[in-house]
């Protein structure tokens, strides 16, 4: 059982960060209350902004002894409410936003240690004066901070080449729920000493502990890219295009990214200076990218080579090449202004939804066809990252009205769609978390073994339930 804080703890809290550490005026709190897809409104009365490890160790301790909740806050993107206070008014909100730091960065072995308010932007450009890349890569990493990006175990749209955001980590710096600090800040690519406790809080939102810094593996930094945007008839077509570039030694590809016509057409009609790049208009497209180190033509001529033979197998039926740097981020603008077109064209009910490739073309249309026969007003509105298998699934309403009638069927659209992914042994959160969102829907998807791990793990780490109360886990 949680408790609220009293005058005297909230002042004890206050001390720890000193007055520049602390947010505790109505004006000044009131972004940390609402979500980014303001879904969900909180209460708190006080936000602390530590500055080092050592007084998010403090913080804790002090929360762990008096049995107060304590949410951990990033950048603040989570399209899932992860980061948003219950509305009890109970809980003290820690933004990660002062731990700032680069504190390493070696070349030679292709790692980087940040701190986890660092934003992923910045955690970008540090590696690139390096001449080395990071590669997680998202549409709101001019906003979201390391920290969050771990914590959700982020996706984005390089992951067909270089993992989700687990994959980028080699050790982890993390703040429990009782104060003690573990300090697994290792930099090593072997490591076979026990249990990978790296893993435990990657992806945890921040229910098992808070995390500080990370050691991040890096890459070449790109020296050529080739940028593609193609019109397919069909997901089926899309999927046999991966897979024939894969087998025509496109291992340098890290980007296929499916569209559909209507969110080409949301971002003409909804995205000042975006126009339609084709003449003719086609049912799909596809985003194509692929890098190397190298300074070479042979990377352009290659995919080019192999675009050529896909429109002689029918697989492609128009292919846009970027011949600059400026028509490859126009290309890039398409993709990444969707969802801000669909916003603007009306309200949506989104899905987060991951199969086997080989069965996406089965489900978008199996998918397809479950929604109109819910909601034969909405807009299927179906993009993503299909080189991973994952898609954004997501119904529009008919234009940019409120449509109570056409929300009030979200429940049923949402059942719809999940229980057809865990059909195709899929997730019903590929990339987004889990937050308070799905919380719910997670206890019936999930393994039942697997949800009682998940519990068991929560209660030896966190017995008193205080780190993030109400996210991913219903009961704790």
């Amino acid at each position: 059982m949680l408790n609220t804080p009293t005058p005297e703890l909230l002042n004890q809290l206050k001390q720890i960060v000193g007055p520049s550490g602390v947010v505790d005026q109505p004006q000044d709190i009131a972004p940390y209350l609402v979500d980014h897809r303001k879904l969900y409104r909180g209460a708190t009365s006080l936000v602390l902004r530590p500055e080092s490890t050592e007084q998010v160790s403090q913080i804790l301790k002090l929360c762990h002894a008096h049995h107060i909740g304590v949410v951990p806050v990033g950048g603040n993107t989570s399209y899932c409410g992860g980061a948003t206070p219950s509305s009890a008014g109970n809980e003290i909100v820690v933004s990660l936003s002062r731990l700032k730091r680069i504190r390493h960065i070696d070349p030679d072995n292709y790692t980087l240690t940040v701190e986890a308010g660092c934003v992923l932007a910045e955690v970008q450009q540090a590696a690139e004066a390096a001449d080395r890349l990071f590669p997680l890569s998202l549409g709101s990493e001019g906003s979201c901070q390391i920290g969050g990006n771990l914590s959700t175990n982020a996706g984005g749209t390089a992951v067909l080449r270089y993992g989700m955001a687990r994959d980028l980590v080699l050790g982890l710096e993390v703040v429990l729920p009782d104060g003690r600090v573990l300090d697994d800040l290792n930099a090593l690519r072997k490591n076979n000493t026990g249990y990978d406790l790296r893993d435990l809080f990657i992806g945890a939102e921040g229910t098992l502990g808070i995390i500080t810094a990370a050691t991040l593996k890096l890459y070449p930094l790109p020296r050529t890219r080739v940028t593609a945007l193609v019109a397919v008839d069909d997901p089926a077509a899309a999927v046999a295009l991966l897979s024939f570039l894969r087998s025509s030694g496109s291992d340098a590809l890290s980007t296929f990214e499916l569209m559909p016509r209507i969110a080409i057409e949301l971002v003409c009609r909804h995205i000042a200076g975006i126009n339609d790049p084709f003449d003719d208009t086609h049912p799909w497209y596809v985003l194509i990218e692929a890098s190397t180190a190298q300074l070479t033509d042979h990377l352009t001529e290659e995919l080019s080579e192999v675009l050529v033979r896909s429109q002689q197998n029918q697989l492609v039926r128009e292919v846009l090449l970027a011949q600059s740097s400026s028509q490859r981020e126009f290309f890039w603008r398409i993709r990444e202004t969707i969802p801000e077109a669909q916003t603007r064209a009306g309200g949506s009910i989104k899905h987060d939804v991951s199969v086997s490739i080989s069965d996406l073309p089965k489900f978008i249309e199996e998918g397809t066809a479950l929604c109109k026969g819910i909601a034969p007003e909405g807009v299927m509105v179906i993009y993503g990252h299909l080189g991973d298998g994952s898609l954004h699934f997501n119904i529009n309403t008919p234009d940019a009205g409120a449509h109570p009638e056409f929300f009030a069927k979200k429940t049923a659209l949402n059942n719809a769609v999940h229980e057809l992914a865990m059909r195709y042994r899929g997730s019903i959160s590929a990339e987004h978390g889990i937050g308070q969102l799905k919380r719910d829907e997670l206890v019936e998807f999930k393994n039942p073994v697997a949800m009682q791990l998940m519990h068991t793990i929560k209660q030896a780490l966190d017995p008193h339930g205080i780190m993030n109360p109400g996210k991913v886990l219903a009961g704790d």
